[in-house]
């Protein structure tokens, strides 16, 4: 049987520095030349965290609406090629994010939390990387963690949201949406 654990989902860390500095393409590619195969394989081709995700460059600090786009459409090439395991969905009920975190992110703790009530942020430190900062965050953060960020719809009721991770593998993120934006859904079908 898979062990399936809760992920607490934390409040909003509130430093104003954090994701500052941002991971741009000359700062991903040398990373990923530089950076070790855990960089590689966080950041890599198909990942949630690569910044290639969405087809284009897009730096996984800045938040991505990405409940506005169907995954088999942003998705596909990476898809077809067998090289993403993201998938995000929305029901009448709630939205879905599922994702299978890639080796490098699996040897490390993924939070989970709330940031300005309609974004959600994924992230997580490697381990065996000290920094001498106070907050990883603040600087050149893709040097000792990894982060996504999505903008919710604005029919999702964070504050009812649920995260877990299967076999330390599979991360399910459900946002249940407002119960009277569903009432008023299912009035409208009828």
């Amino acid at each position: 049987m898979p062990a399936r654990r809760v992920i607490e989902i934390g409040p909003a860390d509130q430093n104003s520095q954090k994701w500052r500095v941002p991971f741009t393409e000359d700062d991903f590619h040398s990373f990923i030349v530089h950076g070790g195969v855990a960089a590689r394989d966080v950041f890599g081709e198909g990942s949630l965290f690569s910044p290639l995700l969405f087809g284009k460059f897009f730096d996984p600090a800045d938040a991505f609406p990405l409940w506005e786009f169907e995954s088999d459409a942003l998705l596909s090439g990476l898809r077809n090629a067998s090289k993403s395991t993201v998938d995000w969905s929305a029901t009448s009920a709630d939205y879905l994010l599922k994702a299978e975190l890639p080796v490098g992110a699996r040897k490390c703790d993924v939070d989970v939390c709330n940031l300005k009530e309609m974004v959600v942020e994924i992230s997580g430190r490697w381990r065996g990387r000290e920094t001498d900062t106070k907050d990883w965050k603040n600087g050149r953060w893709w040097e000792y963690g990894f982060a996504r960020r999505l903008e919710l719809p604005e029919d999702a009721n964070w504050k009812k949201m649920e995260a877990y991770i299967t076999d330390d593998i599979f991360l399910e993120i459900r946002i249940p949406k407002n119960s009277s934006d569903i009432d008023l859904q299912q009035m409208q079908a009828v």
